[in-house]
């Protein structure tokens, strides 16, 4: 008997929709609402599908989201952290740091030399 709400494979369609709101703040409980599941059965399928807890997943996409906005954009590093959903700039650059081992202006600065050279 299938297992109402979120079935294997579907968290992809809550993924989608995180993706597409990833500048505003999310938590386990508003991912949990949109699958129509618990935050235990959310998390559970989150693991098998990713190899990653929810939280951990949408900490994934935001880095990447800033990462492409660093890359792509000449927006200011406050914009970029608030447009990826970090929030602010020391968010960001925490967790770009800890990452790939630059800050927002050093990975920039990677980027252009890379397109330039």
């Amino acid at each position: 008997m299938a297992i109402p709400g979120l079935v294997r494979g579907h968290a992809r369609a809550t993924r989608a929709w995180a993706l597409e709101r990833l500048d505003r703040r999310r938590t386990l409980a508003d991912l949990a609402t949109h699958a129509r599941v618990s935050v235990r059965t959310l998390t559970r399928r989150f693991r098998d599908e990713t190899g990653l807890t929810p939280l951990q997943w949408l900490l994934q996409q935001r880095i990447g989201r800033a990462r492409e906005l660093l890359e792509s954009t000449s927006r200011s590093v406050d914009e970029v952290a608030r447009f990826s959903g970090l929030g602010t700039a020391d968010s960001l650059r925490a967790h770009l740091l800890r990452q790939v081992g630059l800050t927002p202006t050093a990975y920039r600065a990677t980027f252009t030399r890379l397109r330039s050279g």
